[in-house]
Order: structure tokens, then sequence, then C-alpha cells
């Protein structure tokens, strides 16, 4: 059995463990995740390979681009095409052709990215190259309207959309909430910064207003996800585990909204307007 079987792309693939409880071994079969290195393609130059789940690949691609800030809507994506390639190391490619003047940008400033699913800025050249500037999240009211039970709303409601995780114990969501905690989209990855591009891809397009409604995260609140969802614009970010630092301050900076530790019974809030 090749553990890293890719037929219909479920997300997890089957694995025969050994299970040890006190004295005893029983052997049975398990499911994990599948994690596989995707390459990003930019008018046939890779760009970047993440280590990622292969689903949804093309919401992925798209929501890489956007929130990387390598096309700035998603009119500068003028075509995509996925490719995955069976093998004893199966991978995937995803080619998407973007306008001219968005290449241009993306030669003159490229970085060589080596994504991992811990990381979202591993293989950057220098520290000054880390985009600490984040866009103002504009106030367009939605957190006035925002239920108060909604974050306990969407803690409540995040188990039953994350299939691959009761499956496999081992990946991270990312949920899209209206404002009364309803989830509307969600999405698994290995990577929590991949969910969460998977998630904004599939905003762009379904042509939805990022600004009318908030993320709630099954991981920990780190830099890259507050950078990314400052830059399209969403007004909250809920996680269940801690915030670092950083994330803490590049909210503030954006204006986003953080709460973290989030629970059916409460939560932490760090960012605020």
């Amino acid at each position: 059995m090749n553990e890293l079987e890719t037929t219909g792309q479920p997300g997890a693939v089957e694995q025969i463990v050994r299970r040890h409880r006190g004295e005893s071994v029983e052997t049975l079969a398990d499911h994990v995740g599948q994690e596989w290195p995707v390459a990003l393609v930019f008018n046939g130059i890779s760009h970047a390979v993440m280590m990622c789940t292969p689903r949804d690949l093309e919401a992925f691609a798209v929501g890489f681009a956007i929130s990387e800030g390598i096309v700035g809507r998603s009119s500068d994506i003028q075509d995509i095409e996925v490719a995955c390639f069976d093998g004893e190391m199966p991978y995937a490619e995803v080619h998407l052709t973007v306008v001219q003047q968005a290449f241009v940008a993306l030669k003159e400033k490229r970085r060589a990215l080596a994504g991992r699913t811990g990381c979202g800025v591993c293989g950057i050249e220098s520290i000054d190259l880390l985009d600490l500037q984040p866009e103002v999240v504009p106030d367009t009211g939605f957190l006035t309207r925002l239920a108060p039970d909604a974050i306990a709303c969407a803690a409540r409601a995040l188990p039953a959309h994350q299939a691959l995780t009761k499956l496999t114990g081992g990946l991270h969501a990312a949920a899209w909430c209206d404002a009364e905690g309803a989830i509307r989209y969600a999405f698994e990855d290995v990577g929590r910064h991949n969910a969460l591009d998977k998630l904004i891809g599939q905003l762009v397009l379904d042509r939805a207003d990022a600004k009318d409604g908030f993320v709630f995260l099954s991981s920990r609140a780190s830099y890259e996800l507050v950078r990314k969802a400052a830059r399209v614009g969403i007004p909250m970010l809920a996680t269940i585990s801690a915030p670092s630092s950083l994330a803490i301050a590049i909210a503030k900076k954006a204006q986003l909204r953080l709460v973290s530790f989030c629970r059916e019974s409460g939560y932490v809030e760090y960012g605020t307007r």
C-alpha cells in the first residue's frame, strides 16, 4: 500500500498502525492527512513550493496570490490549471496566468519560498523582506452588527465542518462566519496558513465580501495569518489557541479585532480598534 496514494483527492489515506495501550498491542487501519509538495507557478515561473493537503488547490492558489500580494484582485488572474502527478512521491503544480503588470512586480520582488506546514515565511532572503506594515482594515460597521454569542456559535459549530480532522486528528480548519456566527465556508489543510488561503481563495472566486464576516481558525494566531486577513480586509480573526506577540502587534496596526482561546464559554481579546 502506498500511504501517499492520491485517487480521488480524499485528503486522508488509510494506514496500518499498531496501537499500544498499556500492555496490549492492536494492529488496525487508521487514517492520516495527506501532505504534498504543491508548486505555485506564475506565468511559467515557479514562485513557491508549499506543503499542503491536495484538495481545493484552485482556491488555495487564488488565496495565496491574493493574500501574499502577488495580485491585487481576482481579475488579475487570467487562467488557472491544476496538474497532479502520481508516483512514489506525488506532487501537484498549479499554473496561474496573471496580468503582465502583476508578473513584472512579482519578478522585481521575487523571493524563494519553501513553505512548510508550520511556517508561512520560511526561505525569505532577509529580515527586510518581512512585510510588517499591514493595510488598515476599513471599518464597515460589521463588528457593531456582530451578535454577542457569535464566537460561541462558531466554536460550537466548527467540529461539524472538520471531517478530515475527525478522521485523522491532524489537520487545521479555517471557517468563514457571518454576523450570527453561522459557518458559511470551511476548509481543512495540514497547514493553518494553507487552510486560510483556501478560504480566502474561495471567497474571491465566489465574489463574497471579505469585510462582511469573520474568520474562525482551529489553530493558534500567528503573524502570517493576521497579515493575510488584513490584506483582504477581514475585520476579525478568531482562533482556538493562543496568539503570538507579533500577531497581536500586526492586528493592532491593522485595526483588526483579534480574539483567541475561543470557546463556547468565552474568549480573550487582543487586537482592538
